[in-house]
């Protein structure tokens, strides 16, 4: 039993020894987990510090970088800061240690409209009160999140006075600029009614001086006078003309036009002063061009009188040439000379304002050299492009691109069927003749040139029988009257002499001449086709109108009482004298009181009535705007009597003028220096609408 008891003894001791040293084990084995454990718990830790450095020098380096920047910075829960950067700190005057929990707003003097931006982000502009004065800050707004989702408002903002100050200096500085051009156009407009007043008394005069008789010598005079007068008066049309497409107060008309029109007006009115410099002014019209366009007619006329006007002057042998057709789309004009040329080196100087091809002190025509710039302006306005080339051997081509439309009235144009009809063209001229065989080339017709008699006469002979032959008067009268009796022999049916104006009044008759008719230079398509297309024969008693027979004399007419309200005595001297001219009977107001009490006398029958009534508009009193509309006010208590015509006369020549009068209740306006031409239609028309009355 003992040795059984010592026997377990010794059993339980080594089943202790084995649960120690087990125990043992695992606690080795803990100890180093733990050791492992807090080494790399210290390794973390040793990382952390490193991140925590990191962290704050990044912090620091930013903070330092947004400092250097000068943006304003500031985060608020509600009302409260939980955060602010120095410079937020410094905009309302607080340290920055005390920032944060503050609740302060800077005081706000003006703010303007924010802008929303994507992202939920606005910006906006703020004007606040600052202990260093008011600064204008720009802020960019943003929600943003922070800890435990919750959110705060951020604004960052930029000092942006300066920018401020000077937008603030731009804006004053365009107003002074504005109000500068206001009182140049109103100078502008003051000068130009000043110098047009004295000079409707020159060039007025001068027309009333040529119409007494005069010596040669003092035809001379008088002729050079009306020149000057002219040129004058170009040069204050053009100035006045740039102010206003610089001014960009020049607005384009959209209305339907006649172009052929407005090419036989333009050619027209140009060539007088081609024929006194004794050079051929010359116009052709693509028949495959629109009959109407829409566009702003009056601005085109401009363009192409600036382009002719400028030709002819720089032209002292040869001719212009005009020439209107379609060009992809476009309509393309091209104005062509045979003048000096243009050097490359001033080709596109000369569109600029006041250049000139030659700028030296001895350049012999004179001008503002503001013509060509007018033109550029008007084409950039109608959208279009102008530009010019020049031959080695001289002559020069303006070519204008203009993008116009054609309107609902344009059809083709008219033209006959000739395409069995022969015509010899007897001219030397660089550009009419050309155009004349494209013309007739149009119809389907045959045109041989001949630039010269020796040619001509030549091919009357040889080449068989033609249906007409143009003859051109620059041959010389002796020369074409010979051709057209060569003609004559060798059968051609219709024998025309070509004569400007000028010629046409010395040459005489046409048919004691040996010519069946004749044409005026520059000779319009419409006419040649209307010469030489056939004609029903005129009924008995009828008499054949000779195409371009020119105007006939005016129909005698009963006397016309005209009220001429005129303050400046030589003009008033000038205008009544002229309608005195004209038959008429004029009578005299001074100024626009007088005037009025004159229309108000003979509308109430205490006084012989007007038919007529030209009111100047600056007159002392009552101007002519104010006597209009007092007319017009008296004439509606008098609905029986028939509406008086009202003619304003001004000196300023702008649009708004114009326009001013006519809603005055002024039925034209016309301006200094008065037109004869003009005032004759308005006589004409009075007389006319007198004859109806009569006879109704």
């Amino acid at each position: 039993m003992q040795f059984l008891s010592s026997h377990w003894l010794a059993v339980v001791v080594v089943m202790l020894v084995l649960v120690a040293g087990v125990a043992a084990v695992k606690l080795l084995r803990q100890r180093d987990r733990i050791v492992r454990q807090a080494a790399e718990l210290s390794r973390d830790v040793e990382a952390l510090n490193d991140r925590l450095w990191a962290l704050a020098d990044s912090e620091e380096h930013y903070r330092s970088l947004i400092e250097a920047q000068g943006d304003l910075i500031v985060r608020r829960d509600g009302a409260r800061i939980v955060y602010a950067n120095g410079a937020y700190a410094a905009l309302l005057g607080i340290d920055e240690a005390d920032i944060v929990g503050a609740v302060a707003q800077p005081r706000r003097v003006a703010c303007r409209p924010a802008l929303a931006l994507e992202g939920g982000a606005r910006v906006f502009d703020e004007c606040l009160a600052t202990p260093d004065g008011e600064r204008w800050i720009s802020w960019v707004e943003t929600v943003v999140p922070v800890a435990l989702g919750a959110t705060v408002l951020q604004r960052v903002g930029r000092d942006i006075t300066a920018r401020i100050a000077g937008e603030q200096e731009l804006v004053e500085a365009r107003a002074r600029a504005e109000s500068a051009n206001e009182a140049k156009s109103r100078f502008l407009a003051t000068v130009s009614h000043e110098f047009r007043t004295p000079l409707n008394g020159i060039l007025g005069m001068a027309d009333l001086l040529g119409d007494t008789g005069l010596e040669p010598e003092q035809e001379t005079y008088v002729r050079a006078l009306r020149i000057s007068g002219e040129a004058l008066l170009g040069l204050i049309d053009d100035i006045l003309d740039f102010a206003k497409v610089e001014a960009g107060k020049l607005e384009l008309a959209s209305e339907s036009f006649d172009i052929g029109l407005l090419l036989e007006t333009v050619s027209e009115l140009m060539a007088p002063r081609a024929q006194a410099k004794g050079i051929e002014l010359a116009a052709y019209l693509a028949p495959d061009l629109p009959t109407h366009l829409v566009g702003d007619a009056d601005r085109l006329r401009q363009i192409l009188l600036n382009l002719v006007g400028n030709a002819i002057k720089f032209t002292e042998a040869g001719g212009v040439g005009i020439r209107i057709g379609n060009e992809d789309g476009m309509i393309a004009i091209t104005v062509a000379d045979t003048g000096p040329g243009i050097p490359e080196a001033r080709r596109q100087a000369i569109f600029e304002e006041f250049e000139q091809i030659d700028n030296s002190a001895a350049r012999r025509h004179e001008g503002t050299g503001l013509g060509l710039a007018i033109v550029r302006r008007l084409v950039l306005l109608m959208g279009g492009s102008v530009g010019v080339e020049s031959g080695e051997n001289g002559g020069s081509l303006f070519h204008v691109r203009l993008p116009l439309a054609p309107s609902g009235e344009a059809v083709r144009p008219a033209v006959p069927d000739w395409r069995s009809k022969r015509v010899l063209i007897v001219s030397g001229a660089p550009f009419g003749a050309g155009f004349l065989c494209e013309t007739i080339a149009a119809t389907g017709g045959s045109a041989t040139l001949a630039a010269d008699a020796e040619a001509a006469f030549a091919r009357l002979q040889d080449d068989g029988p033609y249906d007409a032959a143009l003859i051109d008067q620059m041959v010389g009268r002796e020369v074409a009257m010979n051709l057209a009796t060569a003609a004559r022999m060798a059968g051609v049916a219709e024998c025309l002499i070509m004569l400007s104006p000028l010629e046409r009044r010395q040459f005489g008759s046409p048919r004691d001449a040996g010519f069946t008719g004749f044409l005026v230079k520059p000779v319009r398509a419409r006419s040649l086709y209307a010469r030489l297309s056939p004609r029903p024969a005129p009924l008995p008693g009828t008499l054949a109108i000779e195409p371009d027979a020119g105007p006939s004399s005016p129909e005698p007419r009963q006397r016309i009482r005209v009220l001429v309200a005129e303050d400046n005595e030589i003009n008033a001297l000038l205008v009544t004298r002229t309608l005195e001219r004209f038959g008429c009977i004029p009578v005299w107001a001074r100024d626009g009181r007088k005037a009025l009490e004159a229309i108000e006398a003979g509308l109430n029958g205490t006084a012989p009535s007007f038919d007529l009534v030209l009111l100047d508009i600056r007159m002392p009193e009552l101007d002519g705007l104010a006597v209009a509309r007092a007319v017009r006010t008296l004439e509606r208590g008098r609905p029986e009597q028939a509406r008086l015509p009202l003619v304003a006369v001004s000196a300023n020549a702008a649009e708004a003028d114009k326009a001013a009068a006519l809603a005055a209740g002024m039925d034209d306006c016309l301006a200094k220096p008065l037109d004869r031409a003009a005032l004759q239609r308005w006589l004409d028309h009075v007389s006319r609408t007198e004859a109806l009355v009569r006879s109704a």
